[in-house]
């Protein structure tokens, strides 16, 4: 089995409960889109930034830091130097036990500069973004009811455009950075889409599930069972102590867009089976 295919077997799974519409726009993407992500980590051996974090209520939901969380774990493992980057209130809950780089919530006129002096300082291999909140083509943020998140989303957008590395998205939904990347496809959906454009964009039902297709690869390149060293469940009881809730219910509960934890212990196990560690 070549990588790509390996990679097409991932993108597959990854889509196949199409929660949101994510299997019925995958075609518009080239196929092969987790090998070509995760071969910007392989080499990466500096700086990764990690932005994450979508605004719900006055809190952040499960879906994103997660699996955030889930890659600066193994990034880290594998010799990179991960930060994530997110605004209040997730950045004070993190700051405690994650290299963090906080940015500010709402919108205002240095949201370039924030971005540039950041990348100068960091000087990061390669740019992700994990379930962030995209920039409509009015610049406007907006979540999955099409409700505005303007005032309480900080701009990660600025990162991606002004990166001077690889970039890469991650979404489940059409309204998260990189979604740009396939705008017409995600523009037939129930959403308000975002134009916001990466190298690489990565679908998958839950963006979580994006990250651990990531690992997957990473995984099967370095011979070690990447996968096995996660859990999930301590990191949403984590988040849940700091005040995350769940997208979809907007409660704060073990959950990650309405579903039980026990469906992303599936997904890791079946990409376990793919890549010959289960």
């Amino acid at each position: 089995m070549t990588d790509t295919q390996l990679s097409k077997q991932i993108e597959d799974l990854l889509v196949r409960k199409n929660l949101r519409g994510m299997k019925d726009v995958q075609p518009a993407l080239r196929e092969g889109y987790y090998e070509r992500a995760a071969n910007f980590l392989r080499k990466a051996k500096g700086t990764v930034l990690i932005g994450t974090g979508f605004p719900v209520v006055d809190t952040f939901e499960t879906d994103g830091p997660v699996g955030a969380i889930a890659l600066y774990q193994t990034l880290e493992h594998l010799g990179a130097d991960p930060v994530i980057v997110c605004g209040k209130p997730i950045s004070k809950m993190l700051a405690p036990d994650y290299k963090v780089h906080e940015i500010q919530v709402g919108e205002h006129d240095e949201r370039e500069l924030e971005a540039l002096e950041a990348l100068a300082r960091f000087d990061p291999d390669v740019v992700l973004s994990i379930e962030r909140p995209g920039q409509a083509k009015d610049g406007g943020y907006y979540n999955m009811r099409g409700e505005s998140i303007s005032p309480r989303t900080a701009c990660f957008d600025t990162f991606v455009k002004a990166a001077n590395c690889p970039t890469i998205g991650i979404g489940d939904g059409g309204n998260e950075i990189g979604m740009g990347n396939i705008y017409d496809a995600i523009s037939k959906l129930n959403i308000v889409p975002a134009a916001t454009r990466v190298d690489e964009l990565l679908i998958a039902d839950v963006s979580n599930w994006g990250a651990y297709g990531i690992i997957a690869m990473l995984g099967y390149w370095s011979g070690e069972d990447l996968l096995a060293r996660l859990d999930p469940e301590a990191i949403l009881q984590y988040l849940s102590e700091r005040g995350s809730v769940d997208g979809v219910t907007r409660l704060n509960e073990l959950t990650e867009d309405g579903l039980p934890s026990s469906e992303g212990n599936t997904v890791i196990e079946d990409l376990r089976k793919l890549t010959g560690f289960a």
